[in-house]
């Protein structure tokens, strides 16, 4: 599934620029194993490769951290941090190793693992921001929507539910601001409302932190689709929606969301 909010382009990956890895599926399979369990899975979203969630994670993880430089080359090995940890809370690293055609996937390693002592420090996980302030809802500041583009939009259309799509224009956009003013009441009791999502875009190449919002079309107690949000010069606009299964994959790059209402 192309998530827009972290592709970027569809170019090759930066990982299988970087090195070789045999078998993506197997690969998936041992991180999983590895770290603490969650669902890596879309419950919504047809995907033709398993963990899907795990799979975008882990290309856009290395993709943030060859950015920030943090790939550690000493001789013939290379690690990175993978931002996951095992249930005893010990950090994972992707360990490779340089051949005759260059770099190639050796296995994940826990921080205490033998082949981890080739490295004196051990490189840090990726960094997507540096004020905690942008992982937060400013309720003081005003939301402003382009509702036509949301509507008219091809892309943003096709994630609403059937059942609205078939409404006519005047009680779509009805039914689309009643739901915005139940999100913000929403985020207004809870700050939790709001999950932080890594936006890198052809218009943002480096990459921005944006905030998702539940939006309940069809019951007001269940989320039918995410609206994505980024904070401009004292407010905060709007213009496209997510389902659930891109929200999801999206906002697990930054840390694992409270299952307030965007849960696997």
């Amino acid at each position: 599934m192309d998530t827009s909010s972290t592709s970027g382009s569809r170019t090759k990956p930066a990982l299988f620029e970087y090195a070789y890895i045999r078998k993506i599926e197997d690969t998936l399979r041992e991180l999983a194993s590895l770290a603490m369990n969650e669902s890596w899975e879309y419950h919504h979203t047809p995907f033709d490769k398993p963990l899907p969630i795990l799979y975008s994670y882990l290309l856009h993880t290395f993709h943030r951290i060859k950015d920030e430089q943090k790939i550690l080359e000493i001789e013939r090995y290379s690690c990175f941090n993978t931002g996951l940890v095992t249930e005893n809370q010990q950090e994972i690293f992707m360990l490779f190793k340089k051949g005759e055609r260059g770099w190639y996937f050796v296995e994940f390693c826990k921080e205490s693992d033998g082949n981890m002592s080739r490295f004196s420090n051990l490189p840090e996980q990726a960094q997507y921001f540096t004020d905690p302030s942008e992982l937060i809802f400013d309720d003081r500041l005003p939301l402003r929507l382009n509702i036509d583009h949301i509507i008219e939009d091809q892309d943003n259309f096709e994630r609403f539910p059937e059942m609205i799509k078939s409404l006519p224009k005047l009680q779509l956009v009805n039914t689309f601001n009643g739901a915005i003013q139940h999100a913000n009441k929403r985020v207004k009791r809870s700050y939790k409302t709001a999950i932080p999502q890594f936006y890198r875009g052809y218009n943002v190449p480096h990459g921005q932190i944006q905030l998702l919002i539940p939006l309940c079309l069809t019951d007001p107690t269940k989320a039918d689709l995410a609206l994505a949000v980024c904070k401009e010069d004292g407010f905060y606009s709007g213009r496209t929606c997510l389902t659930l299964d891109m929200a999801i994959n999206n906002a697990r790059l930054i840390a694992k969301p409270d299952d307030e209402w965007l849960r696997p």
